[in-house]
């Protein structure tokens, strides 16, 4: 897959990715449950299908890495879905990130507005432990553009992480002219 302009520009903060599916159909409507119904009993049957689509990427990984939601969009929400996916997912979980700011919701957001959103979101967590040398493995539900996957990846490797892959339940795919 060819990469955007932008993308050439700067190198990839993200080793791996895997997502289960286009974020579409059916697989929406459950993300959209989970996420928005707070049906979070579709965590566990989601988390199946990730693990099972992303073995490779689980594979070797050290830790898994929940992408993190501001502490006033998780009060709202009441849960983070993406700790819920990573829960089911067979390896051992850190929270080792802390949205730091709150950010607009990147629904409806250009790629380019996306990455400006997301810039300096998220900080290690002071119960991250040490990550120097690891392997971790970010979770979250959906990767649009790949902003916030990639904002978190940089954070983790500044913070000395050797690998970060990413998976994800959902990918959104555009067609580029």
């Amino acid at each position: 897959m060819e990469r955007c302009p932008r993308c050439r520009r700067s190198p990839r903060a993200i080793d791996r990715a895997r997502a289960v599916g286009t974020y579409d159909g059916a697989l929406r409507a459950v993300i959209h449950a989970l996420k928005y119904e707070g049906r979070r009993s579709l965590a566990r049957p989601l988390a199946a299908l990730m693990r099972m689509r992303g073995a490779d990427v689980l594979d070797g990984a050290d830790w898994l890495v929940p992408v993190p939601l501001h502490r006033s969009r998780r009060r709202e929400r009441g849960f983070n879905q993406a700790v819920d996916l990573a829960r089911h997912l067979g390896r051992p979980v850190r929270q080792a990130l802390r949205r730091v700011r709150p950010t607009r919701t990147q629904t409806g957001l250009p790629a380019a507005q996306r990455h400006h959103n997301v810039r300096g979101a998220f900080v290690i967590a002071r119960a991250a432990g040490e990550l120097a040398g690891r392997c971790v493995v970010l979770v979250d539900d959906v990767s649009t553009t790949g902003a916030t996957l990639d904002a978190c990846a940089r954070v983790l490797k500044e913070a000395g992480a050797r690998e970060v892959r990413a998976l994800t339940a959902a990918r959104v795919v555009t067609r580029r002219c």
